[in-house]
């Protein structure tokens, strides 16, 4: 008698489905957001395929994507093989992160001290930087440009600089934001990059000025596992 597949509970597996359903599934788009998750899963070895989906509502707000993330936002995931053996489906990037690093036993601090400061700056990541950023971008770079008030673009601008500043203090005498390479680095420095690879607007913040930040940022791209992360799943 055949074994039911892991998945079968998972309707969003009928949009998207699994080549190998033993594996974690991941339905993501390179975003900030994204890469954080296949960064994490390139970085842990873990075995997964990467499902695209595009932030078109007719993606993530499809009956199928809802059923896995109520909140219409990629990244999303599913690991066959859950706690006790069972299936979880798992959204929101930071608890993915958190989730993948105590499943491996990686990348969230070496002891409990260390533990602590790492969920605390990917918290910080996930309430201010990314948020922030965010809202940058859609007033510097995207429909927010057609707003002619220039209030709502300078407050990002003034927040994101505030930021960087509590980040470059942060890296003072440091490789990585705790210390050693972790979840932290991961969920911050996608965002990061975007400031001049998608946002464009790394001059008016002058972001050469936070020389900690930006030699972090480029020892994050020298890695390779970042690298293949930036277009996994591919754009197109």
């Amino acid at each position: 008698m055949t074994e039911p597949s892991p998945l079968a509970g998972f309707p969003i597996t009928a949009r998207w489905p699994a080549a190998d359903p033993t594996v974690i599934q991941l339905y993501s788009f390179p975003t900030p957001n994204g890469i954080k998750v296949s960064l994490m899963l390139e970085e842990t070895g873990l075995p997964y395929e990467a499902h695209r989906v595009t932030l078109a509502d007719a993606d993530v707000k499809s009956p199928e994507f809802l059923s896995l993330n109520p909140n219409n936002k990629i990244p999303a995931m599913i690991d066959p093989d859950g706690p006790e053996g069972r299936p979880v489906g798992i959204f929101e990037s930071g608890a993915i992160l958190i989730y993948l690093a105590e499943k491996t036993g990686k990348f969230i601090g070496s002891g409990p001290e260390e533990r602590i400061a790492t969920i605390q700056w990917l918290m910080w990541q996930m309430a201010g930087l990314g948020p922030m950023l965010g809202q940058l971008g859609y007033f510097a770079k995207f429909a927010g440009t057609a707003i002619e008030d220039p209030r709502p673009r300078q407050r990002y601008l003034d927040e994101a600089g505030r930021l960087l500043g509590v980040l470059d203090r942060q890296l003072e005498g440091r490789d990585w934001i705790t210390g050693s390479y972790s979840i932290a680095d991961m969920a911050a420095a996608p965002w990061i990059r975007t400031l001049s690879a998608t946002y464009e607007v790394d001059t008016v913040l002058e972001l050469e000025r936070y020389a900690n930040v930006t030699a972090w940022r480029d020892r994050f791209l020298a890695r390779p596992q970042v690298q293949r992360a930036l277009d996994i799943p591919p754009r197109n």
